[in-house]
């Protein structure tokens, strides 16, 4: 199984950019896991070359690539696990699915739901919004690095803040607590997205 490092990508299958010319970007500069995460217009067949790709550069590298909420298309490809969101699949049911040594994701912003999603066999937690975001619209509010800190203190599992983050704000949610940060649009909406890695690893 592979670690789980402080800097994921999350991609952004948006139109306008290259998504595998950002994860080989984010990838050179050091990011250690690249998340899927296809919207929804995005076809099954079309989710699933773009995953087995990642996979590819992954791979290569040593790094980890899991899937967002398609299961299926994680399995199917052969990545590392898939991480599952509050209307995707219940966390009990993700496990059942990717079996026991996968890498399963899930999402919780308050302990209560956190610990819950430990206890039906999530291996690590997307904790978020950190701050506000314009990469997803209908998010809840920002729980800030004090709201990351209460998850992270509420489970053994690492947790991966997302939601707004920026190189300047990692090294603030990675003092509240959080074991790595997830981003997304501070990468993939760069003008020079290695430039912008670069300064998360940094």
């Amino acid at each position: 199984m592979h670690s789980l490092g402080r800097l994921h990508l999350v991609t952004d299958t948006r139109p306008g950019r290259d998504t595998l010319d950002v994860v080989a970007a984010a990838l050179r500069a050091g990011f250690d896991v690249v998340q899927v995460r296809p919207e929804d217009a995005v076809t099954d067949r079309e989710a699933y070359e773009l995953t087995v790709r990642v996979l590819a550069m992954c791979r290569e590298l040593g790094r980890t690539c899991l899937v967002n909420d398609r299961l299926h298309i994680a399995l199917a490809a052969g990545a590392d696990g898939g991480h599952v969101g509050a209307d995707d699949l219940p966390v009990a049911a993700a496990r059942r699915i990717l079996g026991p040594a996968a890498i399963l994701g899930a999402t919780a912003r308050d302990p209560q739901t956190a610990r819950r999603a430990v206890a039906d066999g999530a291996s690590y937690l997307g904790v978020g919004p950190a701050f506000a975001t314009t990469t997803k619209s209908g998010l809840p509010a920002a729980i800030g690095p004090a709201g990351v800190r209460a998850v992270a203190e509420a489970v053994d599992v690492p947790v991966v803040a997302i939601g707004g983050v920026t190189a300047a704000r990692a090294a603030e949610l990675f003092a509240a607590g959080a074991h790595a940060v997830a981003v997304v649009g501070a990468v993939s909406g760069a003008a020079d997205p290695y430039a912008a890695a670069a300064e998360f690893a940094a």
